[in-house]
């Protein structure tokens, strides 16, 4: 059994190429666009490119997650979620604040961003972290026109669409990953199945046949019920996923002695057991 699920690879995602655009975005709007007067504490400053951070890095984190614990990739993948939530709040409450209003859907404005599409990934097996950072750039690049502008509303009206896209996308995702843990289960439950299999292994008999419905070795066994209680028999060491059996040829058994005793106690003499009834002993 197959322990550890496929993990990373998280430079493949479109929701984390999106991310890191945004990340990218949010830093230079913050940095060009939040004097002191606006922002004289730094706390936006603060706020936004943290939860830019947090969208990106919990995307990563949560694919490097994924080989132990499928739990904690959805949770990270969540909070991806939320950050990214939060700061399309922070882009919404500065138009608001400007007195301006975020494009409708659809718009001519809206509609050109929205039909803009990245890139196919071409990072293959192999491919490092220069290969990953060109192909980054370069989508960066595609949308420079709203988010390396002069204009504050123009990239926040962008950037919000951008980031609903990519929550759009994070939510795909985290359904995906739900349905792949109902159907394959989670590390402990792969964890648990690879020991019982183990020690099934281990415990099988030397010269025990296969089972005939899943191929696993057998153990032999002793009916406690029915027409045949008492009697030895093949039982599947997968049971109870597996309830193959197979007969025992009680007569290829190798024999027991008629005076040993059930409990494996050593078996007694016949002087014992004369002076035990009180007979008198030679």
């Amino acid at each position: 059994m197959k322990l550890f699920t496929k993990y990373g690879g998280y430079r493949k995602l479109d929701s984390f190429t999106l991310a890191s655009v945004i990340q990218l975005a949010t830093w230079r709007f913050c940095t060009t666009f939040l004097n002191r007067r606006i922002d004289p504490t730094g706390r936006q400053f603060d706020q936004m490119t943290q939860a830019a951070r947090s969208g990106r890095v919990n995307i990563a984190e949560g694919s490097e997650r994924a080989s132990t614990s499928t739990e904690t990739e959805m949770k990270l993948t969540d909070v991806a979620r939320a950050s990214l939530a939060e700061l399309k709040n922070d882009y919404e409450f500065w138009l608001l604040s400007r007195q301006k209003l975020p494009w409708k859907v659809p718009s001519p404005e809206a509609c050109e961003v929205l039909d803009l599409r990245l890139d196919p990934n071409p990072l293959g097996e192999g491919d490092g972290l220069h290969e990953a950072s060109a192909y980054l750039l370069a989508q960066y690049a595609k949308f420079a026109r709203w988010l390396v502008s002069d204009d504050p509303d123009l990239t926040a009206n962008a950037l919000l669409l951008l980031i609903g896209r990519t929550l759009n996308m994070l939510g795909r995702q985290k359904e995906a990953q739900g349905e792949a843990f109902r159907q394959e289960g989670g590390f402990r439950e792969r964890l648990t199945a690879a020991r019982l299999e183990t020690r099934d292994q281990q415990q099988a008999e030397a010269g025990a046949p296969a089972c005939p419905e899943c191929g696993k070795p057998m153990r032999q066994r002793t009916a406690k019920s029915g027409p045949h209680a008492g009697r030895p028999f093949w039982g599947c060491t997968g049971y109870p996923a597996c309830k193959g059996t197979r007969e025992i040829d009680v007569h290829r058994l190798p024999p027991t002695p008629a005076d040993s005793p059930l409990d494996g106690s050593r078996p007694q003499s016949s002087q014992s057991k004369s002076a035990e009834h009180g007979e008198p002993t030679p």
